[in-house]
């Protein structure tokens, strides 16, 4: 019984992953017909399922090596290619050799990202990531086009405004810059009724304008790191490292 139980466990977060690989495919498949809406509803709806998958395998106990790998090998995937071949043919494309190479430079950003995840992740990312998690990237490209199709743009502003980002992305992916993981959700367990609360006005901002909301919240992410990390940086450097040390006859009035 107890081994048909942990069989059981073990399925589940990996089916969840699975599924996360499928909205991934589905994304690559829509960008090559040029849907580009459905495939960035792809990359969202896939980084559900990653949140998912973390989320199970760590409250039912059921994480395991082959599942960190599974999902690292997924979402480069779901949140490396599919966004870089989305970012390439929506905006990139016109650049040529250029464009491609910037798209890239995003994926192979985001794979080191992963390896070097993979190798921390026990000791240095708890509470917060090292670097922008690659389905954060993968959601501000997402993001944008839904953002853009919402403005209803006809101009090449896109092809100013993405190479641009695109380098960013692929920067803070293998920065020192840290985010928030979410992973200590005291809030959440302390106070469930208001974090359901929490969870449903949230809900409801994002389905009154989808399209501009979840742009703006992942932009709004995008921008935590680097403004968390200046605000612990000037915290870190004490205000006595300004001061000369005083003599210690000076304490007794001598010279």
């Amino acid at each position: 019984m107890r081994k048909k139980k942990g069989k059981g466990i073990y399925i589940l977060p990996n089916l969840l992953t699975s599924i996360s690989l499928l909205s991934g495919f589905y994304s690559i498949v829509s960008t090559i017909d040029r849907k580009f809406i459905y495939a960035s509803i792809a990359i969202f709806i896939s980084g559900i399922f990653d949140m998912l998958d973390g989320r199970v395998a760590r409250m039912t106990g059921s994480s395991s090596r082959f599942g960190v790998e599974y999902d690292s090998l997924c979402d480069l995937v779901a949140f490396g290619v599919a966004p870089g071949l989305l970012v390439y043919i929506w905006a990139l494309k016109g650049y040529g050799r250029f464009g491609w190479l910037a798209a890239f430079l995003y994926v192979a950003c985001g794979a080191l990202r992963l390896a070097r995840f993979n190798i921390q992740a026990d000791n240095v990312q708890k509470k917060h990531f090292l670097g922008l998690p690659i389905p954060a990237a993968a959601t501000i490209i997402a993001g944008s086009v839904l953002f853009y199709s919402w403005l209803g743009y006809k101009s090449e502003l896109k092809t100013i405004v993405m190479p641009i980002l695109v380098y960013i992305l692929a920067f803070l992916m293998v920065s020192d810059v840290r985010y928030y993981s979410f992973k200590d959700m005291a809030f959440f367990k302390g106070k469930p009724f208001r974090s359901t609360l929490a969870v449903i006005l949230l809900l409801v901002i994002i389905f009154i304008e989808p399209k501009v909301t979840l742009f703006f919240l992942a932009f709004m992410y995008l921008l935590s790191g680097p403004v968390f990390t200046l605000i612990n940086r000037k915290k870190s450097i004490p205000g006595e490292s300004f001061r000369l040390k005083e003599d210690p006859s000076e304490k007794d009035g001598h010279l």
